[in-house]
């Protein structure tokens, strides 16, 4: 009996001063709520983005964060003008990324809907990024029209034809700022991974399809 009185003190005492258990993940010390995930492809080269999935500074995997249509123009009588990249991205459709510290490692998987073609890409995030994020600047804003304070807290995701996905940091009123350009992989099993029985999300829109009949996809132009 003082033996099992003396094992139980013991069992007692090690739970008392064990350490509890981490259900959720520790709160982002950031300077506002939110940072955003944007996604965006060059004048009608129309892109369904099937799933953003992210690695944290923590280590802890968000999968499915965002997805859709990617941000497109098609205006009428091919106006616009896809080759390239805009030197003043937006943020296109974006999303904030509520709750979930700064990112490691973002991986996106979509549909070339003007191929039609899968993909998937990933890119390590570099500290850099996320110090900037973190930095307050004062800059003119036509907005406002006066100097204000903002964060570079969007990440604006590319997608184009041939698997090409580039990154840029943005923020409202500032200058973007390049984070980096990747050639993906086709998916070989498919769109949606395999699960769609090959169909994709839709064909290319009327004004969209009339721009690739008429003048193709500039490839390597991304």
């Amino acid at each position: 009996m003082r033996t099992l009185i003396i094992l139980t003190a013991l069992v007692l005492g090690g739970c008392q001063h064990s350490k509890p258990i981490e259900v959720f993940p520790p709160k982002p010390d950031l300077p506002y709520r939110a940072w955003y995930i944007g996604l965006g492809a060059p004048d009608y080269m129309e892109a369904w983005v099937e799933q953003v999935d992210l690695t944290d500074v923590n280590d802890l995997m968000y999968e499915d964060v965002f997805g859709g249509i990617a941000s497109t123009r098609t205006p009428p009588d091919n106006k616009g003008d896809p080759r390239g990249w805009p030197e003043r991205p937006g943020p296109g459709s974006s999303f904030p990324m509520s709750g979930i510290d700064l990112p490691e490692k973002i991986t996106v998987r979509w549909q070339s809907l003007a191929e039609p073609e899968a993909y998937r890409a990933s890119i390590d995030i570099p500290q850099w990024v996320r110090d900037e994020m973190r930095a307050e600047r004062r800059v003119f804003c036509r907005y406002d029209n006066d100097y204000v304070y903002q964060y570079r807290k969007f990440i604006a995701i590319g997608v184009a034809p041939g698997g090409i996905a580039k990154f840029w940091l943005l923020g409202t009123c500032l200058e973007p700022l390049e984070i980096g350009r990747v050639e993906g992989e086709i998916n070989p099993v498919g769109p949606y991974n395999g699960e769609s029985n090959g169909e994709f999300y839709r064909p290319p829109s009327p004004n969209a399809q009339h721009y690739i009949d008429t003048h193709g996809i500039p490839f390597g132009s991304w």
